[in-house]
């Protein structure tokens, strides 16, 4: 392709260091899609005749179908994925072919397939979240009135339901979702006619092919258009982040199916064995993922250490966009796909849920409230709870069964009313707060939205 200023083929380990067919073969639609935007502006502009056209978008498909079929033979010497279409399909229709880069090149064509390949993958990753979330509403419907503990520093804090708990999840999920639905309008923008930096002499009309591509707009300068890979980091940015939701996820379930706990079983179909011990059943999905979260933010951190010294525009390093986004997508696709699986079949102890959550301590701060009704500052409330606390330890007595009356005489007859863990989670009515009614409220918001 650039046999006329170069007088010696280029060295066999060159071509091997620099080739990105191996990987980015996977654009193929979405550059075929962009040459035959880019070809149908050219006949506007007098370039090509219609039969020219018709010549070029037939062959374009039928190279297309090959790919699709695995019957294409793709060259290393060509180097990308755009070279390989472009000389197969001016081998199939001839001089036709050869006009079709006209007022293009390479570094605004791989700008526009990314930015496709981006769009329909967020668009992929949309729909595989709202699986996941579905069975996470599912699960909290079924267990919205399930009393577990909840934590801080993975200590007992104060009483919550199940529902509520994966609810949480279901609330990141959203977010990365609303993420992803702003990083798509940084991604449908058009840069193609850009050119190598400068634009082209010869002007195509750019919103043509945008409006043909689905593009909202096109890049207003072909500088920042060419050199560009904001979107990409975006994308992996949000992708990596949905990991750490994941990755949380799966250490709550992990510490949940362990015998220590013992609030969840997960499926024989989504656990594993151990080679050696009979007894086991690993929670192998969930390690995974939490394991696989790494590989996310590497990708990131890849992209970002590639770019952070490049002066405008195209330089070759940009090519190392291609693999970190490919297996960022690839990962997460699988991840979320069998953690909605997973999710799913998982079967929730109640029993186990109920004994756990009958520690009278998770009432504590309740108790600390009570006494602030009775007319107790705070700080004064903290202290004498903490001193009822202090001595049901001592004594070896629950703090539900401990005669509070002698830590203070704040302390009426009718304090161990608060003890009772329907009338504690009843009472947390607040917007955002566990009781019941608001997390079958917040289930039925949640499906009305995913």
């Amino acid at each position: 392709m650039w046999k006329g200023r170069f007088a010696k083929a280029t060295a066999d380990l060159v071509q091997q260091y620099g080739e990105s067919i191996s990987y980015d073969w996977r654009l193929y639609r979405h550059d075929v899609a962009g040459s035959i935007a880019h070809a149908r502006a050219q006949v506007k502009a007098g370039l090509l005749t219609e039969e020219e056209f018709s010549s070029i978008e037939k062959g374009l498909r039928e190279v297309e179908e090959e790919i699709a079929s695995g019957h294409f033979n793709f060259s290393i010497e060509l180097e990308d994925i755009h070279m390989n279409i472009e000389s197969a399909l001016t081998e199939k229709i001839g001089a036709a072919g050869a006009k079709l880069h006209t007022a293009r090149s390479r570094n605004d064509q791989v700008a526009t397939d990314t930015r496709l390949y981006c769009r329909e993958e967020i668009d992929a990753l949309t729909v595989l979240i709202s699986g996941l979330q579905s069975a996470l509403i599912t699960q909290a419907e079924q267990h919205a009135a399930s009393v577990i503990p909840g934590y801080t520093h993975l200590q007992r804090g104060q009483p919550v339901t199940v529902g509520h708990h994966l609810l949480a999840y279901v609330e990141m999920l959203g977010r990365d979702k609303s993420r992803l639905t702003d990083c798509r309008k940084r991604v449908n923008i058009s840069p193609l006619g850009s050119g190598a930096l400068a634009g082209s002499t010869i002007n195509l009309d750019r919103q043509q092919i945008a409006d043909e591509l689905g593009f909202d707009a096109v890049t207003t300068n072909s500088m920042d258009a060419i050199s560009d890979r904001d979107y990409i980091a975006e994308f992996l940015f949000t992708m990596a982040l949905i990991g750490t939701h994941l990755s949380r996820l799966s250490e709550d379930l992990i510490l949940w199916c362990s015998s220590e706990f013992g609030f969840a079983t997960l499926s024989d179909a989504h656990t594993t064995g151990s080679s050696l011990m009979p007894q086991k059943k690993n929670p192998d999905v969930c390690e995974l993922t939490r394991g696989k979260t790494g590989r996310l933010y590497g990708n990131l951190i890849a992209l970002l250490t590639s770019a952070k010294g490049l002066p405008l525009t195209y330089n070759r390093d940009l090519q190392e966009d291609k693999e970190p986004l490919f297996d960022s997508i690839d990962t997460l696709k699988i991840a979320l796909a069998v953690n909605t699986e997973m999710i799913a079949e998982m079967a929730i102890n109640v029993e186990a849920c109920e004994a756990a959550a009958s520690d009278p301590l998770l009432l504590a701060t309740d108790l600390a409230d009570y006494l602030v009704k009775n007319g107790v500052p705070f700080r004064q409330a903290h202290e004498l709870v903490g001193q009822a606390v202090a001595a049901s330890v001592s004594s070896d007595t629950p703090l539900d069964k401990l005669d509070l009356s002698t830590i203070s005489e704040h302390y009426g007859a009718d304090a161990q009313t608060v003890f009772n863990l329907q009338t504690a989670l009843k009472a947390r009515t607040n917007p955002g707060a566990p009781s019941i009614e608001n997390v079958l409220a917040e289930v039925k918001r949640w499906k009305d939205s995913v």
